[in-house]
């Protein structure tokens, strides 16, 4: 019998696994709450303003040009309740052309249509994303649970339901924590399968595989790296296994692989379904072929692979067109203070050491050398099916350094380390009650680390780098500030009337004025186009007032390779009187100060 199952049904009947049901209950409850309570207060970031709108074409015109490079399901629920809402749409700025990112712009005037109720709007995509997050949480514990015990499970459960990384961006309608919730749901089904192989299972596997893939297309990665791993563990129980058993488990694994490509196509509504390749106007090196494409390319086009039948959307294979264009051109990359175009292959690692809660990373220590302790492990194979998906894609986000940004990348690889970690539980039930009382007490400092700074969750840091008010000198963008707290801004102005002259350089695509802020851009040298509060560098001696400043801006961060950036790095020399969240700090420059 697959890990601790006779265990756990001693536990059962003795009625701990009621209870750890219970309280799973609760910690799923407890974060559904959290999520709702930052969906409320949190302004939109800077894609979410692309997504809403994309979502609301899926729903409204059946296209799905818009956002390509992600799938559609998690931000087409999202947009449900908005559609329902009423919310204005402006398609003036809809592009199809090849390789186009027109999302934005039509974010933008999204925005603009729907002024000040373009907040409760979000309000209502976000809290329709909920459901997603609990599902993860509900899989980890399941399969934790599965392998080492009810213990194990609830632990599993607490990781990913207190997990800062996890709140802040299953708080939004980005696809990452939607990833993660179906990766490890695809997971847990695919274990199963693999220990009991039934039609059924091998139906749900498909199911899970197809929800992954259209909530991110990291998760394509399943389709080899599945049957690789029923390979090996066919080769490892080559002797309880028939011929006539390894032919059956082949026939049902290709049926869920076919299960899910039909539920990929089913997302899109079969649009530009099994396309001939060569037929595909591709914009990256990958598939255009080397060199300039003037204005696009296909390799493909005139060789026999051409007449080969894609069956996929025609989107989702635009979409991987798109994105892995947009890594071979690079972009600008912030590490530890240094800027450069192009990323560091490191950096998802120094990301996980720092954006991680020290006592998550403790236990996780604390796991891995008791992974091959009699007890602890649920044995080779199965330990490797839990970490293959975890150690992949870390491996494919670190492969793409053409940029280096964003750790929500790295988020789908998260619960398979929970489920990982969760043996840590079976401590107590072996009478390690030293190494038990540790696990408890890492358990407990990481959730009251990520609760520290809640609703802030988005700009987290753990306590290895100083937390949330220095992580910018490590990592910007969407690990600290992604423009979420523009609302948390308005209310300090609003308990400070006093607080005039006002000015605003704000990292985010929503015009203060919405939110009720009376302010005025910072004067500088250039504007940049992108959005009227994003400029170039700071005229100076400043003068006299108040400054809102988003703190990728005190870095000069180039989050734009155009000109017209915005650096306002004079104010690294004052010290802030206030914050508003943990990504916009707030100066007061005196009379008497011509210059900081």
């Amino acid at each position: 019998m697959v890990g601790h199952d006779r265990s756990a049904l001693r536990d059962a009947r003795r009625g701990f696994g009621d209870r750890a049901s219970c309280v799973v209950a609760a910690i799923l409850a407890t974060h559904a709450l959290l999520l709702a309570w930052i969906d409320y207060r949190n302004s939109p970031t800077i894609d979410e303003v692309a997504h809403l709108p994309a979502g609301i074409s899926h729903l409204l015109l059946a296209r799905f040009d818009l956002y390509r490079v992600n799938p559609p399901l998690v931000r087409s629920v999202a947009a449900i309740p908005v559609v329902v809402a009423g919310a204005k749409t402006d398609w003036s700025s809809y592009s199809i052309a090849p390789g186009n990112r027109a999302e934005f712009a039509v974010g933008e005037a999204f925005v603009k249509a729907n002024g000040a109720k373009v907040f409760w709007y979000f309000t209502l995509a976000r809290w329709a994303c909920i459901p997603f997050s609990l599902v993860g949480g509900y899989f980890c514990y399941r399969w934790a649970r599965w392998l080492y015990g009810p213990a194990p499970g609830v632990v599993a459960a607490a990781l990913w339901s207190f997990s800062p990384n996890i709140l802040g961006n299953a708080a939004m309608i980005t696809p990452d924590a939607g990833a993660a919730a179906f990766g490890v749901m695809c997971g847990y089904c695919f274990h199963r399968w693999l220990a009991d192989p039934r039609w059924l299972r091998a139906f749900t596997t498909g199911a899970a595989l197809g929800l992954a893939a259209l909530a991110k297309t990291t998760w394509i990665v399943l389709f080899p790296l599945l049957p690789a791993l029923w390979l090996v563990w066919a080769l490892v129980n080559r002797r309880t296994r028939t011929r006539r058993g390894r032919s059956s488990e082949a026939r049902q694994l290709s049926a869920a692989l076919l299960t899910a490509i039909y539920l990929i196509n089913l997302g899109y509504g079969f649009e530009g379904s099994f396309r001939r390749l060569g037929d595909f106007k591709f914009v990256g090196r990958l598939f255009a072929g080397p060199g300039e494409q003037v204005p696009y390319g296909n390799r493909f086009a005139g060789s026999w692979l051409g007449y080969l039948v894609v069956p996929l959307p025609s989107s989702y294979l635009e979409g991987i067109d798109i994105q892995k264009s947009d890594f071979e051109r690079g972009k600008v990359s912030f590490l530890r203070g240094e800027q450069r175009l192009g990323g560091w292959w490191h950096y998802y690692l120094y990301a996980l050491a720092i954006k991680v809660p020290t006592g998550a990373l403790v236990l996780a220590l604390l796991a891995a050398g008791l992974t091959a302790r009699r007890g602890f492990s649920a044995g080779a194979m199965n330990e490797a099916v839990v970490i293959a998906p975890a150690i992949v894609v870390l491996l494919i986000v670190s492969s793409q350094t053409g940029f280096s940004r964003h750790f929500r990348y790295l988020l789908p690889a998260i619960p398979f380390a929970f489920v990982s970690v969760s043996k840590i539980a079976r401590a107590v039930a072996l009478g390690h009650r030293s190494l038990g009382l540790v696990s408890a007490a890492c358990l407990c400092w990481s959730m009251a680390s990520g609760m520290a700074v809640y609703p802030h969750c988005l700009s987290y840091f753990n306590e290895l780098v100083g937390g949330p008010t220095r992580g910018r000198s490590h990592l910007v963008d969407a690990n600290v500030d992604w423009g979420q707290d523009l609302l948390y801004l308005a209310h300090w102005a609003e308990a400070h009337p006093a607080a005039v002259p006002l000015y605003v350089s704000y990292f985010g695509t929503v015009d203060p004025k919405l939110a009720g802020i009376e302010a005025m851009p910072l004067r500088h040298e250039a504007t940049a186009p992108e959005t009227p509060f994003a400029t170039a560098k700071i005229a100076d001696p400043l003068k006299p007032g108040w400054y809102a400043v988003s703190v990728n801006h005190l870095g000069a961060y180039r989050h734009w390779q155009a000109s017209g950036n915005p650096d306002d790095s004079q104010f690294l020399r004052l010290m802030p009187v206030s914050r508003a969240g943990y990504s916009i700090c707030i100066y007061r420059v005196q009379p008497h100060a011509t210059r900081p």
